[in-house]
């Protein structure tokens, strides 16, 4: 049994697990108290911060976000640079700065899609504060946008946008580690926009808080995603549609945080699936990626930037695209605006 089976399926080992998850909560909510009142040190920067991240465990499609409002920002003037924990890296020392070329294993999958797509200095350390300030002393940067980071309560922020998975959303509305919450929903009151990976479902949300019903008046934006033409790994300039593959057996490989939903999308397209699934950054091997037939290999950019040395003229990746209402573009920049001219 997966813990996901607990998070999302209302499992009863989940109960067994509520004392914790109210340890873990109070501890969360009291370490936010702690910063808000500056018993612990917050830092000041000069330039807006702008945190996408969310309240849950497991990918809900921050990164994707994240290009989008690096390449919205830059069309509107502006000179982001972009910071991120660097999550599954093995840098000796940080923060590293990172390019489309950086080694994955050093700076962590992630960075290299952000560098990747947006062409903006970016950096990374698990403490984002050191990122943030070697972005400023190095490059003429006058927002900064952290790719997670919502509960790293010692970094600025002056924008909050969570990100939620349409299907899973909240699961069973626990804690860690008897639900997939890093903190309580009622913590969304506070954000700024909640965008809704898929079909926004309703402009205001409800949450039961101590027994009483309670509004939490939060504006929710849909995002979707476009699927690029297919892109050979070994070959670059290769491209081929999912529909080119209609009713073809391939080999799905999957190391994200949310493997059915990348599995799911190659089914609709009418692909017949042999489904590998690893954990979430996983590191690949030869031997994960080349199997003893001539069957194509089909799995999502994140995994590709780590295989590429493996790679042969069967291996394949799904490039993804986000896009989001022109009123939530429009909203945070009146938003960005006001923080700026507030100081």
């Amino acid at each position: 049994m997966k813990i996901e089976d607990i998070w999302y399926n209302n499992h009863p080992l989940g109960l067994v697990l509520v004392p914790l998850s109210w340890v873990f909560c109070s501890v969360a909510s009291l370490r936010r108290w702690a910063y808000q009142t500056n018993l612990l040190k917050k830092y000041h920067l000069s330039v807006p911060v702008i945190i996408v991240g969310n309240i849950t465990v497991g990918g809900t499609g921050k990164t994707p976000l994240v290009i989008w409002l690096a390449n919205y920002l830059k069309q509107q003037g502006y000179h982001p640079g972009i910071v991120s924990r660097g999550y599954g890296g093995k840098a000796h020392q940080w923060p590293q700065q990172v390019h489309p070329d950086s080694d994955p294993r050093v700076v962590g999958d992630e960075a290299i899609l952000l560098a990747s797509h947006t062409d903006c200095p970016i950096a990374v350390a698990p403490q984002r504060i050191l990122a943030i300030n070697t972005l400023l002393e190095r490059y003429d940067c006058d927002l900064i946008i952290s790719d997670d980071g919502l509960q790293h309560y010692a970094m600025p922020r002056n924008i909050e946008i969570s990100v939620l998975d349409e299907v899973r959303r909240y699961g069973n509305r626990r804690c860690l580690p008897a639900g997939p919450l890093r903190e309580p929903v009622r913590r969304l009151k506070q954000i700024d926009f909640l965008v809704v990976k898929g079909p926004a479902l309703r402009n205001q949300f409800s949450e039961v808080i101590s027994g009483y019903r309670k509004q939490v008046s939060v504006p929710e934006f849909p995002m979707h995603y476009n699927f690029a033409p297919l892109r050979n790994l070994k070959y670059e300039k290769l491209t081929q549609t999912l529909a080119d593959f209609r009713g073809k057996t391939v080999h799905a490989i999957a190391g994200i945080g949310y493997p059915s939903r990348f599995f799911k999308r190659l089914q609709d397209h009418g692909l017949k699936l042999l489904c590998h699934e690893y954990p979430d950054h996983y590191y690949y091997e030869k031997q994960d990626i080349v199997f003893d037939d001539e069957l194509p290999v089909i799995m999502t950019e994140k995994d590709a930037v780590k295989c590429r040395q493996f790679a042969t003229k069967h291996h394949w990746y799904l490039p993804i695209e986000a896009h989001l209402p022109d009123l939530f573009g429009e909203q945070l920049l009146r938003k960005l605006k006001r923080t700026q001219q507030n100081g």
